[in-house]
């Protein structure tokens, strides 16, 4: 690995950036309400050598659950994930160590209010409880705003000017605990929006994931293809895999993580400069707390088993686990399905096809599956 040249934040007791050894985190997946599963979550990341482990908040009683957790372990290094609704950084602060944000989700809550104003409560909320923060910015949900100045092809030139903008906007407030990422489904344009953005701004620590990346063998392969090209040129501080897996094998995410580092450390290589978009590819995002229905993991799994007759065909299968990022990272797949609690959602590209049932779904989408064969044949 080249040098890293980024500076050093703290999250709790761990060192990310810098001379520091590369960090691994992951992510609960059972809904943070669920407190005896979820402490039991951040029981098995530990036992993984998870060095930081991410809470989704959305509401006052994921607040309350939070604060149990905590207090079950006292230890962790918990950082909250603000989805929608910024404000409840000044209640959940006292019990994490780090706060991530998507500038994407900033216009959600309070759209009259200028984002910097919104950042700046962030800033200040996050000194007062010394906590760090991730500007974490998804290629499914960047801002609006950045979307329309950019040419529709060009998906991460937005991703970079967003995160350039909210670095920018902590360094004038004074607050350099911070680090960025920059993620998308694709490792091609993981890899070319982190290069990019380093080259910007070779100081700010990066954590690396490639979001949706899938079930294994397919999501560690992307996933590595990515970390191996980043790491090696000295870009990459902290790193989450990201994979759909039953909740009580969210620890392999910790497993995978280490033996790639090791992997990379050591001058063992096992992937290609490039990820070759060929044949059948299914995108799936890792099982976490935003899921609301555990019947997503099984989805993605008949989805893989059940598509595998198109495998030569070069079709995108997208099946997202929530309402968060579900809508708009299904957007560029040729068939997607986020689920809700007791429905799922089918798209076809932007265009939606209705709502349907978990047990209706798998024939439905068989069904898509057929025409879009036929109509490539036909083309």
């Amino acid at each position: 690995m080249k040098p890293r040249q980024t500076r050093e934040i703290r999250v709790g007791n761990v060192r990310i950036g810098g001379s520091a050894p590369i960090a691994v985190q992951s992510m609960t997946a059972t809904r943070t309400q669920d407190i005896p599963a979820t402490i039991r979550q951040v029981e098995l990341l530990e036992a993984a050598g998870a060095d930081v482990i991410r809470i989704a908040i959305d509401n006052p009683k994921d607040v309350a659950a939070l604060a149990e957790v905590r207090a079950a372990r006292p230890n962790a290094n918990l950082v909250v994930d603000l989805q929608e609704n910024y404000r409840l950084a000044e209640k959940v602060a006292p019990f994490v160590s780090k706060l991530r944000y998507n500038p994407g989700h900033l216009y959600h809550l309070e759209r009259e209010k200028p984002v910097q104003e919104k950042v700046r409560y962030l800033v200040d909320v996050a000194r007062a409880h010394n906590c760090a923060m991730r500007i974490g910015v998804n290629a499914g949900s960047v801002d609006p705003e950045k979307v329309t100045k950019y040419d529709k092809e060009d998906s991460i030139a937005p991703m970079i000017d967003s995160a350039l903008e909210h670095s920018r906007m902590l360094d004038d407030l004074g607050f350099d605990q911070y680090c960025v990422s920059l993620k998308d489904s694709d490792p091609n344009k993981v890899i070319d929006a982190n290069i990019r953005f380093s080259e910007a701004r070779p100081d700010v620590p990066l954590h690396l994931g490639v979001t949706e990346a899938g079930m294994p063998p397919d999501g560690i392969i992307k996933t590595r293809i990515a970390f191996e090209q980043l790491l090696t040129r000295g870009i990459g501080d902290t790193i989450r895999v990201s994979l759909t897996l039953p909740f009580e094998n969210k620890g392999d995410e910790i497993k995978v993580g280490r033996a790639i580092i090791d992997d990379i450390e050591n001058g063992r290589f096992r992937s290609v400069p490039r990820f070759e978009h060929k044949g059948l590819n299914i995108i799936s995002c890792p099982s976490c707390s935003r899921v609301e229905n555990e019947a997503f993991i099984e989805l993605a799994q008949n989805v893989r088993e059940m598509a595998q007759y198109a495998k030569q065909h070069d079709i995108t299968i997208a099946v997202m686990g929530c309402r968060v990022n579900g809508p708009g990272e299904t957007d560029d797949a040729d068939l997607g399905m986020w689920c809700a609690p007791s429905y799922v959602n089918l798209k076809r590209g932007p265009l939606s096809l209705g709502q349907f049932t978990y047990d209706e779904i798998l024939g439905r989408v068989r069904a898509e599956l057929d025409r879009l064969i036929e109509e490539k044949k036909s083309a």
